[in-house]
């Protein structure tokens, strides 16, 4: 899996698997989006994805979901807690805590490509993104972010330095209830790339199951962006991402 020719997205950006939220192995005491799950990938040299929420003082901290229930023991939005009390909180009955991203990139330290996802609520809210383009400009190592939403990734363009790619998270239906508010045309343009003027991303990141498809297909041979296919968990779907995309975004087996 190679980034097309004349691409602009720099070469290590696929040049190596990426470990979906960390190498994790919640079994093993390794929970996802945890400094335990990032030196896990690090050790075996793939790079990581991971994801970020805000807090209620206005920091970006690596956890995936909008609400704590699903890996710590309280229930509360992620967004009502401030950092240091969410660094408190057990994750997954482990002794792995939630970081800030500001500490998740100072323990990677440049040591493998970090591809960081900016959750939104399609609400127009900008303050995580623009938190965490505070903190990515800083950061001296292979970082690329990236989102679901078009209006961060427009956005991005304007915060972040040139030399740090955006990419585009996408699928081919949006049958996901983080979609249950936008109107019709919204979800149109979601699936089918509309927003490209605006957004103008670096790579494309898809559901792995909607390949091969129009807008990866012309987005590789017109745009020569590379695609990421996530989240690749079977054998089947490794072949459909070697087939149809630049790289796998993968998760529950080691590559």
């Amino acid at each position: 899996m190679r980034a097309p020719p004349g691409t602009g997205a720099p070469s290590w950006l696929t040049a190596r698997p990426i470990a979906h939220r960390g190498l994790h192995d919640r079994a093993a005491g390794i929970p996802e989006n945890t400094l335990a799950a990032a030196r896990a990938a690090v050790a075996r040299g793939f790079a990581i994805e991971c994801d970020v929420q805000l807090t209620a003082d206005g920091e970006a901290v690596v956890f995936h979901d909008f609400a704590l229930g699903r890996l710590t023991e309280r229930s509360e939005p992620v967004a009502s807690l401030t950092a240091a009390e969410l660094a408190r909180l057990a994750v997954a009955g482990t002794d792995e805590t939630i970081t800030p991203l500001p500490a998740f990139l100072a323990a990677i330290g440049g040591a493998v490509p970090l591809v960081v996802e900016i959750k939104s609520r399609f609400d127009g809210d900008l303050a995580l993104t623009r938190r965490v383009a505070e903190v990515a400009s800083g950061y001296d190592g292979p970082l690329a972010l990236k989102s679901f939403d078009p209006r961060v990734v427009a956005a991005l363009r304007a915060l972040v330095p040139e030399r740090i790619p955006r990419g585009i998270v996408a699928e081919s239906s949006q049958d996901d209830p983080a979609y249950a508010a936008l109107p019709e045309s919204e979800r149109r343009a979601l699936a089918n790339l509309l927003h490209l003027e605006e957004t103008r991303p670096d790579f494309l990141s898809w559901r792995v199951d909607d390949l091969p498809c129009a807008a990866t297909y012309l987005g590789r041979l017109l745009g020569r962006l590379p695609v990421m296919a996530w989240t690749v968990r079977t054998p089947d779907q490794r072949a459909r991402a070697e087939a149809h995309a630049d790289q796998m975004v993968f998760e529950g087996f080691v590559p």
